[in-house]
């Protein structure tokens, strides 16, 4: 079964700078919010080449240097997707994040607020919530700086994984 596309390319919106930017966050973060990390991650790195220029920057509160380049973004996104879907297809973790936009008055930037739940088979939770900004360029996210970031729980798990089934199931194939 193949999974339909939810989101309208970034290329084929084309109102007024303020409109256009709003209009264009709206939709970054909903393609964000309706992907499932436990069916895979390819999904968000297809989000990410739609709306995300070459020359792209990427800064943080707790980076010393911004990131700069749309391939060494691109690899530091698949570093943080890859474990995170290997934990929730084979480990049950469940995952949740959701958005809510924060009002601005200039047209290229946008500002959201975030927050990733991560509940394992054992009940523990880790929340993670952040703040972005984003500027854009025309139809392109141009510069990302991500601030405010806290993490509620401590940090999940072996334990809060169920890889029993899979060393298993490991284990029987061998057998």
């Amino acid at each position: 079964m193949t999974k339909e596309q939810s989101f309208v390319a970034a290329d084929h919106i084309d109102l007024d700078p303020f409109i256009s930017s709003r209009t264009r966050e709206r939709t970054l973060n909903a393609a964000i919010v309706q992907a499932n990390i436990s069916e895979g991650f390819e999904e968000y790195l297809e989000i990410f080449d739609a709306f995300y220029a070459d020359d792209i920057e990427v800064s943080s509160e707790t980076v010393e240097e911004p990131i700069r380049g749309k391939e060494r973004v691109r690899s530091l996104l698949f570093n943080f997707l890859v474990p995170l879907h290997v934990m929730a297809e084979i480990g049950g973790l469940l995952i949740s994040i959701r958005q809510i936009a924060i009002p601005g008055d200039i047209a290229s930037e946008t500002h959201s607020a975030w927050t990733l739940d991560l509940v394992g088979v054992s009940g523990r939770t880790c929340t993670v919530t952040w703040r972005a900004l984003r500027k854009w360029s025309g139809s392109r996210v141009v510069y990302e700086h991500h601030y405010d970031e806290q993490q509620n729980g401590g940090p999940l798990t072996t334990d809060d994984l169920s890889f029993d089934g899979a060393k298993a199931d490991a284990l029987s194939t061998i057998q």
